[in-house]
């Protein structure tokens, strides 16, 4: 099986195998080369991905999709991100999200900032794109339970 076919439900189903459909992810980035890159990464790994450069559009998205996390910048036109991070956290319908915050920033103040708005994670860029993969597979694989994990390039991991 390579890392870009969809993972299966070995659980019979009447005779047959059920296949899982891939997790979906939104990447919210002002920046479309960092969203390339992400999309790059996230569907050779097989994840679905969608896009929106600033939190309007992830609105927008919303309505219709409903991801199973939300990577999220935090330095964007319209709102940032901890504000829109917030904005969904306080509604019920988008509440169960994971958010994983994907930013330049790299002051612990702002680490706490993020956990504190409702983040479950923040990676900061550079990117280090096995520490991104194995946290979206985390964040993913179960519902968010409220642990709070910050994990930065430079291979730090603390979980508060």
């Amino acid at each position: 099986m390579s890392s870009a076919d969809p993972p299966i439900d070995c659980t019979p189903h009447g005779g047959r195998m059920r296949t899982m459909p891939p997790k979906s992810i939104a990447i919210v980035d002002d920046d479309r080369d960092m969203r390339a890159l992400l999309r790059a990464h996230l569907e050779r790994a097989g994840y679905q991905v969608l896009e929106a450069p600033n939190g309007l559009r992830l609105l927008s998205i919303l309505r219709v999709d409903r991801p199973d996390l939300i990577l999220l910048d935090v330095m964007m036109s319209w709102i940032d991100g901890f504000e829109l991070c917030r904005s969904l956290k306080a509604n019920p319908e988008y509440r169960p999200i994971a958010v994983c915050f994907v930013t330049a920033l790299t002051a612990p103040e702002q680490m706490r900032r993020g956990l504190a708005c409702g983040g479950a994670a923040y990676l900061t860029k550079p990117i280090d794109f096995p520490t991104l993969l194995a946290k979206v597979s985390e964040l993913t694989a179960a519902p968010s339970v409220g642990e709070e994990v910050v994990t930065s390039s430079f291979g730090g991991v603390r979980k508060t």
